[in-house]
């Protein structure tokens, strides 16, 4: 479809037709597809996939971890960008978004060896990963389960890398005082301390539902 065919279902605000321009491909879809079944949160949409997938390849990107697979969504998108060369390290503690990961992977023909596929939470494995070796850190499940770690996150991406969170923004309810739920607080809590660190240059991308990017500074 070219950017200027005229809307079609799902929308016709700036939203919608930047999902559209993100172009999701059979593979992708599919994925998204399975991932929603499974529950928990939904992975990021088609416009903030490729603003990844723009980061990754960006970065020339040829080392990379997702926090939370989003049914091999979220990793599907990062490649598209990574170098061929590329590794991309995932992990999530819900078993069955990880096995719908290793099936996306799978169908959309990624060869084994460029996918690293870990079980666990970010407490249990963010001490096994290579401090400074990952160009770019993609967070993309509960901010619950890795906002307690974000010392741990930004050591390991190197100099120049970047960390990205996906979803601050759902629902409006960052903004909204009154919205005191543990994802709410945890976004704020992030946010500010990204924001804080003289060590990060960082903004929030209102894409899908809300990209926190942040380069590490030489």
């Amino acid at each position: 479809m070219s950017a200027e065919e005229p809307s079609r279902a799902g929308g016709t605000g700036a939203a919608a037709w930047s999902d559209r321009y993100a172009a999701e491909d059979p593979a992708v879809a599919a994925a998204r597809a399975r991932a929603v079944a499974l529950g928990g949160p939904p992975p990021p949409g088609p416009a903030a996939g490729a603003t990844l997938a723009v980061l990754a390849a960006g970065a020339g990107a040829r080392a990379v971890v997702s926090i939370g697979s989003g049914g091999g969504v979220v990793g599907l998108w990062l490649l598209r960008g990574m170098r061929p060369d590329g590794v991309l390290t995932a992990l999530d503690a819900d078993p069955e978004q990880l096995r719908g990961a290793r099936r996306a992977f799978a169908e959309a023909g990624v060869p084994q060896s460029r996918t690293r596929l870990i079980f666990g939470t970010p407490a249990e494995v963010l001490p096994r990963l290579s401090p400074g070796a990952y160009d770019l850190v993609v967070c993309a499940g509960p901010p619950t389960e890795y906002a307690p770690h974000l010392a741990a996150l930004l050591g390991l991406v190197r100099t120049g890398g970047t960390l990205a969170c996906h979803g601050l923004l759902e629902g409006d309810r960052i903004g909204d005082r009154a919205a005191r739920d543990p994802d709410t607080v945890a976004w704020r809590d992030l946010a500010h301390n990204v924001r804080e660190d003289e060590g990060l240059t960082s903004a929030v991308l209102p894409i899908g539902a809300g990209l926190l990017v942040a380069t590490r500074r030489p």
